[in-house]
Order: C-alpha cells, then sequence, then structure tokens
C-alpha cells in the first residue's frame, strides 16, 4: 500500500482526568462520518491484556513477537514490542523523526495504519510529538512538541472539522 495515504492524526494533552477520554468519545463519530478512524492511548504503565492461560497469551509467551486474534466480532493484536524497544517505522517511512523510543513506537503504530488506510487517528497523549494538537484542560502549551489547532473546551463540531482539515501525516510542501 502506498506511503501517500491522506491520514490526518491529531494528539489530545492534558493532565490526567482533564476530561481526554471524554473528547476522544466526543470525537470519533462526529471523524467517523467522514472515513475510518483510529485511536491511541498512551499508557505510562505496564498492563497485562492478554490474560494468562489463553491461546493467544501461549504465543506470545512462546516468542510469537506479534499474536492477531479474530472473533466473532472484533480482530486485535498484540506486539512485544512496546515504547521500551519499538521497530524500526513500517516501509521506511519518516512519520516522527525521533531517538526517543517513545515516539518511535508512536511512529510505527501511526504508519501501520496509515498502511491499514484509515482517515483518522486521535491520539491520546504522546504529548511530547510533534503533531496537532488539542490542549485539554490546563494543560500548558509549552509543554507539549505539536502545534496547537484548538482546546477541548471548543465546539466539537468545529475541532473535528479543524482534524478533517489538517494536512495528512508525512505530505510535506
Amino acid at each position: 500500500m502506498s506511503n501517500e495515504w491522506p491520514l490526518r492524526v491529531v494528539c489530545l494533552a492534558g493532565a490526567s482526568d482533564s476530561g481526554k477520554t471524554t473528547l476522544v468519545e466526543t470525537l470519533v463519530p462526529r471523524l467517523a462520518e467522514h472515513g475510518r478512524v483510529a485511536t491511541v492511548k498512551s499508557i505510562h504503565h505496564d498492563i497485562e491484556i492478554d490474560t494468562p492461560g489463553t491461546d493467544t497469551h501461549r504465543h506470545r509467551s512462546a516468542g510469537a513477537e506479534t499474536v492477531v486474534g479474530i472473533t466473532p466480532e472484533l480482530t486485535f493484536d498484540i506486539t512485544t514490542r512496546g515504547k521500551r524497544n519499538p521497530p524500526d517505522t513500517p516501509d521506511g517511512t519518516d512519520l516522527l523523526e525521533s531517538d526517543n523510543p517513545e515516539l518511535r513506537a508512536l511512529a510505527n503504530t501511526l504508519g501501520r495504519l496509515r498502511n491499514r488506510e484509515y482517515a483518522f487517528v486521535v491520539v491520546e497523549g504522546f504529548s511530547a510529538a510533534p503533531l496537532p494538537t488539542i490542549l485539554v484542560g490546563d494543560r500548558d502549551p509549552a509543554t507539549v512538541g505539536g502545534e496547537i489547532v484548538g482546546r477541548g473546551a471548543d465546539d466539537p463540531d468545529d475541532l473535528a472539522a479543524t482534524i478533517r482539515g489538517l494536512e495528512p501525516l508525512g505530505v510535506h510542501d
């Protein structure tokens, strides 16, 4: 698939309990009217998302780098290389050039989502990423890595329109 797929990405940056997840829930259906939407959530501590003893957990424990589960309703993949040791971005794309492993992990994820032809990605967290950012709560604009394109208190329809109008990721003039 082409690396030129027009993926638009926005980060939501704010303190814990500032309303980021609520804003995600508000924005996703508005964006979904215009294309496929994915979300990415930065989690700052290790959690077990694959129940020990299940077949997918056993596959991962046996050494599979990625395990894909397909149920009647959901498909999910678990990749063992998170923020500490992310793989290189697929296809040599330069979505977020950085030596920071957390940003490389995000770049890898965004590359996979672009290759899957998503139209929009809403990223909750990753405030250091040099991506368009919506500030939620009283977050200091100087603490984020991207251009501020909105505030969490803005009208949700206006925010969705702003996201739809963003320059696609990886496409530069």
